[in-house]
């Protein structure tokens, strides 16, 4: 038996889903990566805040990796777990960068809309799929990370695009 017939969702659309939830998972490994090498790398003005942040941001990263892997096996999929194949289908690249100041920051302020734009794409593909639960998985994902990214571009003193 599989799980997706106690679900009730098309397993070509759940099919769907997954390899987008696959492609998220193998970047938010990444991502979690480069947080812990800014996290300990971090130098300069702001240390102690800058270091704590990181800290958030990674364990933040952690439990999201956790979650769309269960999510992926609820699926009925098996998740990745190597990291040598997540660097082959990541769009994030591994970072040895060495942040001072505001540059680790805007590295996460990157990272993060790459995410987001992914995260959107597995939203659209889950409601395409009548599957609730991973949209609501991604909605809240976003609520949290475009409430991330204000924060982030207030503390760099950015203005939004439209108004520069």
């Amino acid at each position: 038996m599989k799980t997706l017939d106690y679900l009730h969702l098309d397993e070509n659309k759940a099919a769907a889903t997954v390899n987008a939830l696959s492609q998220l998972l193998a970047d938010f490994q990444v991502y979690y990566a480069n947080l812990r090498g800014l996290h300990w790398n971090v130098k300069g003005k702001g240390f102690f805040n800058l270091h704590e942040a990181y800290e958030k941001f990674y364990n933040d990263a952690a439990a999201k990796v956790d979650e769309i892997a269960e999510r992926i096996l609820q699926l009925g999929a098996r998740p990745e777990n190597r990291y040598s194949e997540y660097l082959k289908v990541a769009r994030l690249q591994e970072d040895g960068f060495e942040p001072t100041g505001h540059e680790g920051m805007r590295k996460v302020l990157e990272t993060l809309s790459l995410l987001i734009e992914e995260e959107r794409e597995v939203l659209a593909l889950a409601q395409e799929g009548g599957d609730e639960v991973t949209a609501a998985l991604m909605s809240d994902y976003l609520k949290s990370q475009e409430k991330t990214v204000w924060m982030i571009v207030s503390f760099l003193g950015q203005r939004p695009a439209n108004h520069e």
